[in-house]
């Protein structure tokens, strides 16, 4: 905009004024200045990590002036993740890529922090935000929770096991809306995290994608890219893989066997506590809904025979069950990537996968929009 008229002044600077909440790109030069100033600081020092794959690693110690600043010159390969510890007594998350940081900080005043400087810092720092607010939530409905079991109060549990997962559905949309909200800052990656893969593959799949193209050859975005790959034959939509195992009476038995139903597909065990609580839940559904074309395929991870049998008597679990007993190492939970249970797989009448991890409230409100 260094070439108009003096006619087109006005327009220039609405144009200005239109676009000054883009994000301007910066040319990567392999180097960001770290700078600031700090005041009141207590005893203690000032140091710089890396994020890596499992940890934080301290990579340097920043010396302070004696007027409370500090300049420090960071050389870096890509997009990558720091955390400036300050003194032991706050630590901030840095996303650095091509924008030089300042921060600065009054230590008799806890609200005096200020980041500036980088807008993926700037990102990562809501991302933080939403991720404390969540928590906050979540231990309060933990604490909520708790209290109605002690107090045996079934309908306060079933309450709050909606809110729980009202309040999951709603974090989720607003993880997505602030990653929308970034314009492909990769401080997204920051934000991943709290998105559920089994739920919302797509959405990540396609944020990846597009970070991917952005920040070529990235570590992170490799390795998340990576991820994905392996996780993409059990993304929604996808068809459900077989699963051929002994019935208790010890005849295969295939999924494929129940095609043209509805089917929960339901990891348990004998042993497994959360299995065993939920269900009487699910025998109430499957009473319900069965008539209607609603199956069970219950895959038990038990190692005892005699365990296994006695679970679905105590439990009047009357669909169909199968096991090789081994375990995790079950050729079923490999082939599906269970690392925990309880987990399911809700299929549909094509053999498509058309939800995942359904329990409780989310099993019943599953179950309502298919046959009601």
């Amino acid at each position: 905009m260094t070439k108009f008229n003096y006619m087109f002044l006005l327009a220039a600077l609405l144009m200005v004024a239109a676009c000054s909440n883009e994000v301007k790109e910066e040319a990567f030069d392999g180097e960001v200045v770290i700078s600031g100033k700090l005041e009141n600081t207590p005893e203690g020092v000032l140091i710089l990590s890396r994020y890596t794959d499992n940890s934080v690693e301290p990579i340097d110690t920043l010396t302070l002036k004696d007027n409370g600043k500090f300049e420090y010159n960071l050389s870096l390969e890509g997009p990558t993740f720091y955390e400036l510890d300050l003194y032991g007594v706050k630590q901030i998350r840095l996303a650095l890529f091509n924008e030089d940081v300042a921060v600065n900080y009054d230590f008799d005043n806890e609200e005096s922090l200020a980041v500036s400087g980088s807008f993926d810092t700037e990102q990562v720092g809501k991302v933080d935000q939403l991720a404390d607010d969540y928590q906050e939530q979540i231990n309060q409905l933990n604490n909520d929770y708790y209290e109605a079991l002690s107090a045996k109060d079934e309908a306060a549990v079933k309450s709050i096991q909606e809110k729980a997962l009202t309040l999951e559905s709603d974090h989720s949309t607003k993880v997505k809306n602030t990653i929308d909200g970034m314009k492909g800052s990769f401080a997204a990656l920051a934000a991943v995290g709290m998105l559920n893969p089994r739920n919302d593959f797509s959405y990540i799949d396609s944020l990846v994608v597009e970070l991917d193209k952005k920040y070529p050859e990235t570590k992170m975005i490799v390795a998340l890219k990576q991820q994905l790959d392996e996780m993409r034959a059990l993304s929604i939509g996808q068809p459900a893989p077989e699963i051929a195992l002994p019935n208790p009476e010890g005849e295969e038995v295939k999924l494929s066997d129940f095609k043209g139903k509805y089917v929960l597909i339901d990891f348990w065990a004998a042993w497994c506590k959360p299995c065993r609580e939920e269900n009487p839940n699910v025998v109430r559904l499957y009473n319900e809904y069965n008539e209607k074309g609603f199956e069970v395929f219950g895959v038990s991870l038990d190692r005892s025979r005699d365990a296994w049998l006695k679970a679905i008597e105590e439990d009047n679990l009357t669909w169909t069950h199968v096991s090789d007993l081994k375990y995790f190492n079950s050729e079923a939970a490999a082939t599906y990537k269970i690392n925990a249970i309880p987990a399911t797989y809700m299929v549909d009448p094509e053999g498509k996968i058309i939800a995942k991890d359904l329990r409780g409230p989310a099993l019943e409100n599953k179950l309502k929009e298919i046959f009601e």
